[in-house]
């Protein structure tokens, strides 16, 4: 048996069952042109695969860890792949990132996120989570803007809009991550400020006292909207400003509704409204 067997890779399906219909936001839109998308759907599905990994319930902390390390080799072209899904997800974007000239560290980077959450981190404070995001999510707007060939000008903006959505999903799933994960991303310090701990979270409702952490966290997504809201303005490409606009619109309003809405009673999700809404904010990015 070979090091690119089963040895490595294992035989766990680690497949959570999701696509980019289960995302809040457009995953290789119709809005996107059609020559990028397939560059798109591969760094997606890497990114699924990768994620899927870290979250999967019957690997090991260290056989998570294993994994995406060989799915690192694969991408960087250290290793041969099998003949997996999963490997070959990674040989995928490999191919396309040499043929489109995009930095390798908007995939590498994917893993730092998903390598902390293999082993468990306690996030202590809101610069913790602003890091985790940093890794989790702000690679994938970096992909887009230098896919689109747009200026790094526009990383900031885009930084600022990936954090929210990162941090949105957080709040959103919570009590899923605790029940399911064992994993809270609600910084300790927010928590014990308002009297709250991580308990709290497998209650029905949200208390008073675990709003006012909600409330908090949403305090600085509104922060970060607001910095985002000039990401449009950076872009050249027509498709691809209307994405950014779309995509700042249903940030602002699913904002809105965590403010509103429980997420411990349900799922706090976007609506046709919404999405109505986020039309609307594209069509006028359009000119």
């Amino acid at each position: 048996m070979t090091e690119t067997s089963s040895s490595v890779w294992g035989k766990a399906d680690v497949s959570s069952g999701k696509g980019a219909s289960d995302e809040n936001f457009p995953v290789g839109s119709f809005l996107l042109s059609k020559e990028l998308r397939p560059h798109v759907h591969a760094y997606y599905a890497y990114a699924r695969v990768i994620d899927d990994i870290a979250d999967c319930e019957t690997l090991s902390p260290e056989d998570k860890i294993t994994r995406l390390n060989a799915m690192e080799d694969v991408l960087l072209g250290k290793r041969e792949p099998i003949m997996r899904p999963d490997a070959m997800s990674a040989a995928t974007l490999r191919t396309s990132l040499i043929s489109t000239g995009v930095p390798f560290e908007t995939a590498t980077d994917l893993l730092i996120a998903f390598r902390d959450d293999s082993h468990g981190v306690d996030y202590k404070t809101w610069d913790d989570l602003l890091r985790y995001c940093k890794y989790s999510a702000n690679p994938v707007g970096r992909f887009l803007i230098d896919l689109h060939k747009e200026t790094p000008e526009s990383y900031p903006a885009s930084d600022a809009l990936c954090t929210s959505l990162q941090i949105l999903n957080h709040l959103q799933d919570c009590q899923k991550d605790l029940l399911r994960l064992k994993r809270c991303y609600m910084p300790s310090d927010l928590l014990r400020l308002a009297g709250a701990d991580v308990s709290d979270l497998e209650a029905g409702r949200t208390s008073p006292r675990l709003r006012r952490v909600f409330n908090t966290l949403l305090d600085g997504v509104d922060v970060l909207n607001r910095q985002a809201a000039s990401l449009p303005g950076h872009m050249k490409d027509r498709r691809f400003r209307m994405e950014c606009a779309a995509i700042v619109a249903l940030a602002q309003r699913l904002t809105l509704r965590l403010r509103r809405q429980d997420p411990l009673a349900s799922r706090v999700a976007l609506t046709k409204p919404d999405v109505l809404h986020a039309g609307l904010a594209a069509l006028r990015v359009w000119p």
